[in-house]
């Protein structure tokens, strides 16, 4: 017989040490590939809509100082127009709107309007014909309303 027992000398069962945090198994790296470059392309494509648009602000702002220095004359209609035509330019390039005047011009501001275009016709033709008539034909009031519209309808 032996003196000794052999299971006696078998050590006890040991775990493993517990895996750090770091460095990650593959699939977290993808992930985070796959978010980061998410991350990239949404950033790119917000900036991308903010330079696109920058005109959009700018002409809302010409806007409001155009109704701050409202005046029932031909010249403030005039710069009015010009305002309504910078942006359709900035907005629709395809259709070279800064080359219309007169009727096609007042076509083109209801086709591009978003909304209530068969009411806003006689204003819209009051708008254009007072930036060359003797005394106009609209109110300052009407007309700002009207660009107000038309330009927050603008979106790229």
């Amino acid at each position: 017989m032996m003196e000794q027992d052999p299971l006696s000398q078998l050590r006890d069962i040991h775990l493993p040490q517990p895996g750090g945090f770091w460095p990650p198994a593959p699939g977290w790296w993808v992930l985070f590939a796959i978010a980061l470059a998410l991350a990239v392309l949404a950033f790119v494509l917000v900036r991308r809509k903010q330079r696109r648009n920058r005109w959009l602000g700018v002409a809302k702002r010409e806007l409001l100082r155009l109704e701050q220095s409202a005046a029932a004359d031909n010249d403030w209609f005039a710069a009015l127009n010009r305002l309504l035509k910078q942006s359709a330019r900035m907005r629709y390039p395809e259709r070279a709107p800064e080359s219309l005047s007169g009727e096609p011009w007042i076509r083109f501001l209801l086709e591009t309007s978003p909304k209530d275009r068969v009411a806003s016709r006689p204003v819209v033709e009051a708008m254009v014909n007072s930036a060359w008539q003797p005394v106009p034909g609209c109110r300052p009031e009407e007309a700002v309303a009207f660009a107000r519209v038309w330009l927050g309808g603008q979106r790229c």
